[in-house]
Formats: C-alpha cells, sequence, structure tokens
C-alpha cells in the first residue's frame, strides 16, 4: 500500500510540473507585477523544466519587442548572452521606482548573481495601446546592460 500511494504522489507531482502553466499577460496585472513575475522566473530558470523562465519572461516581451528580440529561440540566446545571462538563477533582487506613468514604468532592478557580485538594470514596462487581447497589458520595453555596482563579501 505504501508503494501505491508513493507511485501516485510522484505521479500527481510530474503530472502538475509537465502541465504547468505560464503567466499571461493581463490587463489586472500591475506594472510591479509583470517585474516580479518575470524576475522570479529567471531566478528560478529551470523550474519547473529547462528554461521555463526565459519563456515566462518571454511571454510578457511587449509586441513591439518581440519582433526585435524573437522568435523565442533568439530570444533565449539573447538572455544567455553576457549582457543577460547574470538574471539567471541569480541570487536575490531589489527593486527601485525610477519613474511611473499611466502607460510607462520605469525600474531600477539591483541583483546579486550566484557569484555574489551586485549589478544593476533600468527595466522598463509599458502598457499596450493597441487593441487586440494584450490591449492594456503591462509588457516589457527595454531592459539595459548591466552596470557593475561590486562585490558582496
Amino acid at each position: 500500500m505504501k508503494i501505491f500511494y508513493k507511485l501516485t504522489v510522484i505521479f500527481f507531482l510530474f503530472t502538475n510540473i509537465c502541465n504547468a502553466e505560464l503567466i499571461k499577460p493581463n490587463s489586472n496585472l500591475k506594472p510591479i507585477d509583470v517585474l516580479m513575475i518575470q524576475l522570479n522566473s529567471l531566478k528560478n530558470n529551470n523550474s519547473p523544466y529547462k528554461d521555463a523562465g526565459i519563456e515566462q519572461v518571454w511571454e510578457f516581451a511587449h509586441p513591439n519587442n518581440k519582433t526585435i528580440t524573437g522568435p523565442l529561440n533568439k530570444f533565449k540566446q539573447m538572455i544567455y548572452s553576457q549582457s543577460y545571462k547574470l538574471l539567471i538563477s541569480h541570487e536575490n533582487s531589489e527593486i527601485q521606482i525610477l519613474n511611473e506613468t499611466n502607460d510607462i514604468s520605469v525600474y531600477k532592478v539591483t541583483i546579486l548573481t550566484r557569484n555574489k557580485k551586485k549589478y544593476y538594470y533600468i527595466w522598463q514596462v509599458e502598457k499596450v495601446l493597441f487593441k487586440g487581447n494584450l490591449k492594456n497589458c503591462w509588457m516589457t520595453t527595454s531592459v539595459s546592460n548591466p552596470k557593475y555596482i561590486g562585490e558582496v563579501i
């Protein structure tokens, strides 16, 4: 009976992990919510599967950006580049609001990498203004190159 119970639990856990759905943009999410979803996804990039975090970030890339950075495989290559791979599996992040309007929010995002180095990015999130299922959804329009701050002991 114990073995059956364990197999049942493993089956349901595996099924839930394999069927994990990405969070989709919707007009109920605030710009800070979008940023936090993306940061947490990159921090836990390979959960529940390899590059799930990058795929989640892609969901919140503004349609105008996707024409430049897409398709998804090209976007993944960009995230693994020198500038953005620091975000993958980072240890922690801090967010500072630099500017907020009705349509644009700009943040300074400071991250601590796995090797105890601090960097910051300027991260811009904009409301989609054109019609369609993404209208009034907040999505990322730009992320700067990282600026090195220093090491943490």
